[in-house]
């Protein structure tokens, strides 16, 4: 990567974090768009009980995020050889056509069976494309290489899917996830364009990715991501209601309150990348108790309009401030299968989509109120930080092979 030059270089960054934007806006938008799907797709539902119907559209975020647990890990494994220039590139076609599918897709049970196609692709993205970055970047930069490319995501939450909420508010939820499928067809022409091609890594198979599972560690830490983290997913899944429901706001406040979270994971993340780079453990538990903090927030206090916009920015900044440090603590757990590590953090996150969703969907249909699910989060990130803990105690493996060593 030397001989790339400086406008080379950034171009390729800028390349793999948009496809990292892409993927903020078909995981998100879902997110902000719940009661219209649940009224175009579950009509009688709707009609009968608002409540019922948005908390089963909710299966549009939990079978997206089984998607990416199933996909992460199996692609890692199955591409453990692949040139990651081109792996990158097969992925982002993936999206392409899941994506578009959901979109044209004219039942409930089709759209999701779409959603599931274009996820399987998600966390092997993030996986390849954050090790390329890192490639990109130089040694020692593993933090920053992660950062780079999730800094799409946050741009997502920060100006697009405010943007594609509206559009999909306005024009209706089929338009939204057709302009999502663009930005992943876009994203596939910048990367074959701008990023130089990369080798798989020295002595990469699917046995060694897979030998991965074999420590306690990587199982531990996958652990503390997906229960730790689905605090923050159980406020975001249901936003939307909230802000119109519990705040009172109007449907067209929806977009401000994602853009706001949006800003926080933007600081978030900037912060996160280099804090991990520092101190991968001292990172994980700030960033821990920052989320419980926030979380509490939100739950206290989203009844109010400004309460809820504090509570939005806080949970998006602590959410993301950790995402690097965790993917790199899984990377340190597993050094001679990086690709699959990083694909286990990604298939974690999803695993705590998927919990904050359900159990925060089914808090929300018992009765107990749309901020339950924020109640319930609480409960989840103090396991989470329990589980860091417990991790602590364990020393990260040394490489066996001439991959560089992570440093925990």
């Amino acid at each position: 990567m030397d001989n790339l030059t400086a406008g080379r270089r950034w171009a390729a960054l800028l390349a793999l974090s948009l496809g990292g934007f892409g993927l903020g806006l078909t995981e998100f938008v879902a997110m902000g768009l719940l009661p219209e799907i649940a009224s175009d797709l579950l009509p009688a539902d709707y009609a009968r009980s608002h409540a019922d119907a948005v908390a089963t559209a909710g299966w549009m975020i939990t079978i997206y995020a089984l998607g990416v647990v199933i996909g992460a890990p199996t692609i890692a494994a199955m591409t453990a050889r692949a040139a990651r220039r081109r792996l990158v590139l097969s992925l982002l076609g993936l999206m392409v056509v899941g994506t578009a599918a959901s979109a044209l897709a004219p039942t409930f049970e089709l759209v999701l069976a779409g959603r599931f196609v274009a996820a399987l692709a998600h966390g092997a993205y993030f996986g390849a494309a954050g090790i390329l970055a890192a490639n990109i970047l130089g040694p020692g930069n593993q933090g920053k290489g992660v950062a780079m490319v999730i800094g799409g995501l946050t741009a997502a939450n920060l100006l697009g899917v405010p943007l594609i909420t509206a559009l999909g508010q306005s024009q209706g939820w089929r338009a939204a996830y057709l302009a999502v499928a663009a930005v992943f067809a876009l994203t596939l022409v910048a990367v074959l364009v701008t990023v130089p091609a990369v080798a798989a890594a020295p002595g990469g198979s699917p046995r060694a990715e897979l030998a991965a599972f074999r420590s306690p560690q990587v199982w531990l830490v996958a652990a503390t991501v997906a229960i730790g983290t689905s605090g923050f997913f159980a406020v975001n899944s249901y936003v939307a209601p909230v802000t119109t429901q519990i705040t009172g706001l109007s449907s067209s406040t929806v977009p401000w309150v994602m853009a706001v979270m949006g800003l926080g994971m933007t600081a978030g993340i900037a912060v996160g990348g280099v804090a991990a780079d520092w101190n991968l453990r001292r990172t994980v538990l700030i960033g821990f108790i920052a989320m419980l903090a926030s979380v509490v927030v939100f739950a206290a206090t989203a009844a109010h309009p400004a309460g809820l916009f504090l509570g939005a920015f806080l949970t998006g900044a602590a959410s993301l401030f950790i995402v690097p440090a965790l993917q790199a603590l899984l990377i340190a757990a597993a050094p001679d299968a990086q690709l699959m590590g990083a694909a286990v953090n990604q298939s974690s996150l999803n695993i705590a989509n998927s919990i904050g969703a359900a159990l925060g969907g089914a808090a929300i249909a018992a009765g107990w109120g749309y901020l339950s699910s924020a109640w319930l989060g609480v409960a989840l990130t103090v396991i989470g930080l329990l589980l860091a803990l417990l991790s602590f105690r364990h020393k990260a493996p040394a490489p066996t092979d001439n991959r560089e060593p992570v440093t925990v």
